[in-house]
């Protein structure tokens, strides 16, 4: 007859392999986060309406804290000003404890805002995409922010991201009503360059995330997830700690909305920390940025 004891032995060296196994795997956490104007711009501070008046320090530091808690190994920004911003950004989070010692920022044509990457591992490629254009109502446009394509290692090989930043809902335009037809314009340059790098997507370990600017059924949305017959990329699903959904708060109309999303291709999907990506809600999020910040995790194998 085998012992409790026996039992009680081989259940704990169970639960010590898991033990090892979890801290033998490797994981890779990816954050993209509107960090709203960091740049001097026009806006309303405590005084009133300044012109051409820097991000706040209060809410600088607000940013800083709720970085810090995340504590993610790639940091994809949007509205990031130009490279002196990035560098003060950057020095001020090693000040603080947290260092990111890789970065980039693409300089699209809006000159004020950009998107940026910060990373704590090296990148193996970094492939600005400055000049997309795309057919827009007779004529041709750029994407405003253009894409940001970078590259790092994982467990299962190389993990490519594609950072952006859709152009606003603001009407610039009669003829195309909060700028939605523009939008579907970038998105379907950005999802053509996706493509070309990889002419299958479904065989390839990649990720499309920022701000799109859009809502979960636009047609924005659409052009990232398929053309064709052919499937690119998962729009994945993500909430609070309160199961809400919203990433952006239009304070002066009490309107919040999903806007900051991360699409997933097939080959990454099942290494998805629960098949779902998180949206912070702790403290400092609401002082820091008209944005929250959205969160997706990558669980990858034992390397042994």
């Amino acid at each position: 007859m085998i012992s409790n004891r026996f039992f009680r032995a081989v259940i704990a060296i169970g639960l010590a392999s898991i033990a090892c196994a979890r801290v033998d795997a490797e994981t890779l956490k990816i954050v993209t986060y509107n960090v709203e104007n960091y740049v001097s711009a026009n806006r309303m501070t405590e005084a009133g309406y300044r012109e051409d008046y820097p991000k706040p320090e209060s809410q600088k530091s607000a940013l800083r804290n709720v970085i810090k808690r995340l504590n993610a190994d790639i940091l994809v920004l949007q509205e990031m000003g130009e490279q002196r911003y990035l560098d003060e950004f950057r020095r001020d989070l090693k000040s603080d404890g947290l260092e990111y010692p890789h970065a980039f920022l693409l300089a699209g044509s809006d000159r004020d805002r950009h998107v940026a990457m910060l990373s704590k591992r090296a990148f193996t490629s970094v492939t600005p995409h400055a000049k997309l254009e795309f057919p827009y109502l007779g004529g041709t446009e750029e994407v405003k922010r253009g894409l940001l394509e970078v590259s790092v290692t994982s467990p299962i090989g190389e993990i490519t991201l594609f950072g952006l930043h859709l152009k606003s809902r603001f009407t610039d335009r009669a003829d195309d009503f909060q700028s939605a037809l523009r939008r579907q314009g970038e998105a379907s340059a950005i999802r053509d360059q996706v493509m070309t790098r990889f002419p299958d997507p479904t065989r390839a370990s990649f990720l499309i995330l920022g701000d799109f600017n859009d809502d979960k059924p636009s047609k924005t949305l659409q052009r990232f997830q398929q053309r064709g017959g052919v499937r690119i990329a998962r729009l994945l699903p993500v909430a609070d700690g309160r199961g809400e959904r919203w990433t952006h708060a239009y304070k002066k109309s009490d309107n919040y909305t999903r806007v900051d999303h991360v699409l997933i291709s097939a080959a990454l999907q099942p290494f998805v920390r629960n098949g779902s990506g998180s949206i912070e809600d702790g403290a400092g999020v609401l002082e820091a940025s008209d944005h929250r910040p959205v969160v997706v995790v990558l669980d990858f194998p034992d390397k042994k």
